[in-house]
C-alpha cells in the first residue's frame, strides 16, 4: 500500500488556523469531518488533514526553514483552479510566496503556487496539469 493516511499540524492559535486552513481545504475540495474543542480535520482521495492544538506542544512558531517539514504539497486542479486560489488567497491569511516566478518556481515544466499563513506553515497548490505533461 501506498499513500498518505493523514498528517496532523499542530497549531498556537486554533481559531486562526481553523480560518486559513479551512478555506484552503474547501478550495482544495476537502470536507471537513470532525471537528471538537482542540480541532479539526478535512478529508478527502481517502487521506485528511488534522490541525490541533496540543498540551505537549513546546511553545513557539513554526519555522518552515527549520529540520522537519517545510510544506505540504496538494493537487489543485486545472491551471485556472490554482491561479483562482492564487488571487483570492491573501484575502484569506494566505501570502503567495515567490510572485515574481509564479507559476513556474518549480521548474518550467511545474505549473504551481506557493502560499504561507499566517502561523508559517507553507502550501503548494500544484495544477494536475502541469506543462509538458501528457495529462
Amino acid at each position: 500500500m501506498a499513500g498518505f493516511h493523514h498528517v496532523e499540524l499542530w497549531v498556537e492559535d486554533l481559531a486562526e488556523a481553523s480560518a486559513e486552513w479551512g478555506w484552503l481545504m474547501a478550495r482544495l475540495g476537502f470536507e471537513s469531518f470532525g471537528q471538537w474543542s482542540t480541532g479539526q480535520s478535512w478529508a478527502a482521495g481517502g487521506a485528511y488533514l488534522t490541525i490541533t492544538t496540543s498540551p505537549n506542544r513546546a511553545d513557539g512558531p513554526h519555522d518552515r526553514r527549520r529540520t522537519g517539514v517545510n510544506h505540504l504539497a496538494f493537487h489543485g486542479g486545472s491551471t485556472t483552479a490554482v491561479d483562482s486560489i492564487m488571487a483570492t488567497a491573501a484575502e484569506h491569511g494566505w501570502t503567495p510566496l515567490y510572485q515574481e516566478r509564479y507559476p513556474n518556481a518549480g521548474g518550467p515544466e511545474h505549473y504551481a503556487g506557493w502560499l504561507e499563513n499566517s502561523a508559517g506553515f507553507k502550501a503548494e497548490i500544484v495544477a494536475d496539469r502541469e506543462l509538458g505533461s501528457r495529462l
